[in-house]
């Protein structure tokens, strides 16, 4: 099988009214490539990413959904289809880290708590970067702030036991299951239930539906409230930023991640609000007035304890296109549980499948945090198709993804393939202007796909939370 007959089958499951062909065109194996709707998308490149699943193929279906719903914006409002491509090495590096700073080094990224840890009877792993989960876990445990401590107290618990007193007093942890496991598990079942973009339309309302994109830049104009934090929901709107969006990501006041704001604040302005003030729960109220898209990742009832459940943000602004994501699905005991993408491929069995095709004898996670990254595509594509439809009827939408449901995809069986490695980076893949960002310069990968006529570039360089006043440019 060939690396566009992969991709084909992973794209047939994320694109509307299955629009991939089964069979896919085929080229020489450097520049493969399929048809979806009357949009050539190119697949040039080689190699994918060292995994027992296909992790670049998914890489590159998803970064494929997401242009290719872009491209069928263009072809709707500008009369005129444009061709796609998506490079495969490109694509496997954007799933990993895509700025390489000059002369300053990135802050490290992950709690020194959070990992994996051998329990009594198999393996847990701790999620610690956010200060309250590393509280619940230390609390839960009995033990000191490091790893070792940790250890040990781990060490006698059962895995299954900890996970849920972990979860139950706050934190965020994930016991290991295998494959089998989850996929007799109720959350599990539920999350096989689910569709990938579980998507609903709201009543029609005369919503004001236009923006004023052009051919080069057709998403100018759209107004983006980012209400995300690590990871998923940060790549949606850095995409939709890459196409003109003005993307307005807003933080509670107390909210850090120094290792990743360098990746995910690209094109963006970032602005602070309290939610438990008053006054500032009304600017949240008046911004997302005048959205055409919100993008958040809260828990389900967080936005009901405000006052702006779903039918509240419809009222609020007709014709929102909303798009959410949580982690584990939102059907199914689980759908409230806080979650990460290197716990879900816990519990879904990913890191034991990885674990048993090393032959080794402690979890192997991903190589990259491909559900995370996969996802936020995904929202993406879903964002861009929500606004296709309100142009054409006037009518906002509801679309809800999670991780575990891309897990889920990631792990649909595959004809076996063997894939050579990826080239490694060089300076080529870099673009040759210095991204002045307010740490020092860096230089950016160049972008993951090119859409023709509409390059991908931001308005911004990436800059830190809270730079910004909570309000829209125009």
């Amino acid at each position: 099988m060939n690396d566009a007959s992969a991709v084909s089958m992973l794209m047939r499951a994320v694109m509307p009214d299955g629009q991939i062909p089964a069979r896919a065109g085929q080229g020489p194996a450097a520049q493969s490539a399929i048809r979806a709707g009357g949009i050539d998308i190119a697949l040039p490149g080689q190699g994918g990413l060292a995994s027992v699943f296909p992790v670049t193929d998914l890489a590159v279906a998803s970064i494929g959904a997401a242009a290719h719903a872009l491209a069928q914006l263009m072809a709707d409002r500008f009369g005129a289809a444009p061709a796609v491509e998506v490079d495969r090495r490109l694509a496997s590096f954007w799933f990993a880290a895509t700025l390489r700073p000059d002369g300053w080094e990135l802050p490290a990224a992950r709690d020194i708590i959070t990992g994996d840890y051998a329990t009594r009877d198999g393996w847990i792993r701790l999620h610690a970067n956010v200060p309250t989960h590393r509280e619940a876990a230390l609390r839960v445990l009995g033990a000191d702030a490091d790893p070792e401590s940790v250890a040990r107290a781990v060490s006698g618990r059962d895995a299954v036991e900890l996970e849920e007193a972990v979860v139950h007093a706050g934190g965020a942890a994930a016991a290991m299951r295998t494959q089998s496991e989850w996929a007799a598990h109720p959350q599990g079942r539920a999350v096989g239930m689910e569709p990938v973009f579980d998507r609903r339309d709201a009543s029609p309302d005369d919503a004001p539906s236009g923006f004023s994109g052009t051919p080069e830049r057709p998403l100018a104009g759209l107004r983006v409230l980012d209400l995300t934090r690590v990871l998923a929901g940060p790549v949606s709107t850095r995409f939709l930023a890459a196409y003109g969006a003005q993307v307005l990501r807003i933080d509670p006041p107390f909210w850090s991640e120094p290792g990743v704001v360098p990746e995910v604040t690209l094109g963006k302005r970032c602005a602070r609000l309290d939610l438990r003030i008053a006054e500032q729960r009304q600017q949240l109220r008046r911004l997302m007035s005048r959205a055409d898209v919100l993008v958040h990742g809260y828990r389900p009832d967080v936005l009901d304890r405000l006052d702006l459940g779903a039918e509240a943000r419809q009222a609020l602004r007709p014709g929102l296109v909303d798009v959410c994501l949580d982690a584990y699905g939102w059907t199914g005991p689980w759908s409230g549980r806080r979650g990460f993408d290197s716990l879900v491929q816990m519990s879904s069995g990913i890191a034991h499948a990885g674990m048993l095709h090393a032959g080794g004898d402690r979890p192997v996670p991903l190589p990259v945090q491909a559900l995370d990254h996969a996802t936020g595509y995904l929202i993406a594509a879903a964002a861009i198709r929500g606004l296709a439809a309100r142009l054409r009827e006037g009518r906002g939408s509801l679309t809800r993804l999670s991780l575990a449901r891309t897990a889920a995809l990631l792990a649909t069986p595959l004809p076996a393939q063997v894939q050579p490695a990826l080239a490694p980076r060089t300076g080529d893949d870099y673009s040759a202007e210095p991204e002045v960002t307010p740490w020092g310069p860096a230089h950016r990968l160049k972008p993951p796909c090119r859409i023709q006529g509409a390059p991908m570039r931001w308005d911004y360089p990436a800059g830190p939370l809270g730079a910004s006043a909570p309000c829209w440019t125009s």
